[in-house]
């Protein structure tokens, strides 16, 4: 579904993704580890073009997405994407949050993206909050519905940059429930995380960053964080489990 070929990335003088490689399958679930400043997010951040590579080549279904005649709000309807801030827009109700996108981009006549939003916001759990506003809603109540306004779009990949590291521990669960009931639907997934537990139980397949490179790759999460093969692994676990 995504290839990556030797995506290079700076900011300025700062070399932040150094040729990275990655194959994404269809159902995949794919975590993507490593300390902060690895650049994971950054690196998130070009498969679906809010950052552009330097050079490198990102693959979409066979298609080459970072050329110039990419139409990207197009591509962006087909890879969806959660933040850690869950950039709800904050003057509109939980409904027109979610009906907002597929109404514009044509995909969908309101009363259809009403009646779809409604279903989504009873699958999370939210329906009774349909017409309040953002700021009256938890942090993983809004991270729930960012998801939920994601999944409108009918996406074939969904990207999730940290999308609990903004929440209070005990909101992390509902978030990473629903993750995973995604995942054991078929939804494939690119997840930056420090949520070391839904790497190894979720994930079919773990990349481990650092300093702008794939240190390792295991398409065995468990056997990664048994026995990982690359010392600047073993050190980043023993830190983190």
């Amino acid at each position: 579904m995504l290839k990556v070929k030797n995506v290079e990335k700076s900011f300025d003088d700062l070399k932040v993704l150094n040729g990275i490689d990655l194959d994404v399958k269809k159902k995949d679930v794919i975590s993507i580890i490593g300390p902060s400043g690895s650049g994971k997010s950054t690196f998130l951040r070009c498969l679906n073009l809010l950052e552009k590579p330097d050079s490198g080549e990102i693959y979409f279904e066979e298609k080459k997405i970072n050329d110039n005649n990419v139409d990207i709000n197009k591509l962006r309807e087909e890879i969806g994407m959660v933040f850690q801030n869950f950039n709800l827009f904050s003057n509109m109700s939980i409904i027109d949050n979610l009906t907002l996108a597929p109404v514009m981009r044509g995909k969908m006549k309101k009363k259809e993206a009403e009646d779809e939003a409604i279903e989504l916001l009873e699958r999370i759990g939210l329906a009774s909050k349909k017409d309040v506003y953002p700021v009256s809603l938890s942090g993983g109540q809004k991270q729930r519905v960012a998801i939920a306004r994601a999944l409108m779009m009918k996406p074939k990949l969904m990207l999730f940059d940290e999308p609990t590291s903004a929440l209070d521990p005990e909101m992390v669960g509902e978030v990473l429930e629903l993750m995973k009931e995604l995942a054991h639907d078929g939804m494939t997934m690119v997840v930056v995380t420090h949520e070391m537990g839904f790497a190894r139980e979720v994930s079919n397949k773990v990349i481990f960053m650092d300093k702008g490179e794939v240190v390792e790759t295991s398409e065995n999460p468990e056997d990664f964080f048994q026995n990982p093969k690359e010392e600047r692994s073993k050190q980043f676990l023993s830190m983190v489990l």
